[in-house]
Formats: structure tokens, sequence, C-alpha cells
């Protein structure tokens, strides 16, 4: 028998209104609005309320990490260019 986990299984979790993980991010709740509808965040529908699990904020935050550039990698860049 296999069992998939549960947000509540064992502990009891912190689940955040749009308007909250949108404050808990510093963003609009339009924009955590439009995460939920394009299905870029975890999201649980609650009847007719849409709760987020605070460790599912990072995810699309991590997605949009970009690194730094370089000295190194601006010359690789050039000469691949080239």
């Amino acid at each position: 028998m296999t069992t998939t986990s549960s947000p509540l299984a064992g502990h009891p979790v912190e689940l955040l209104t749009v308007e909250q993980a949108a404050a808990r991010i510093c963003m609009s709740a339009r924009y955590v609005r439009r995460l939920i509808a394009e299905r870029r965040i975890v999201f649980y529908r609650l009847g007719r309320s849409v709760r987020i699990d605070p460790g599912d904020l990072a995810a699309p935050i991590a997605a949009g990490r970009v690194e730094p550039l370089t000295s190194s990698s601006v010359w690789h860049e050039l000469r691949s260019a080239a």
C-alpha cells in the first residue's frame, strides 16, 4: 500500500491566503493569482478558497534565479558567438 505525502499528515501546517502569500514574497496578490492560474505554484483548494503552503513559495523564486556574470563567462560567450 502506497501513501502520498499530505501537508497535514502528522503536524499542523500554516496555509496562507493569496494576500498573505503575496505579502510574504513582496509581490502583488494579482501576481500570486497568475502563478496559480498558470499552475506555476502548488496550491490547495478548500471549497472555493485557495491556500498556499509557505514552503511552496520557494519554487517560483528559485526558478527565476539568475547567476551573475563573470569575466570568464563573458569571454566564453564571446568566443562561442564568433
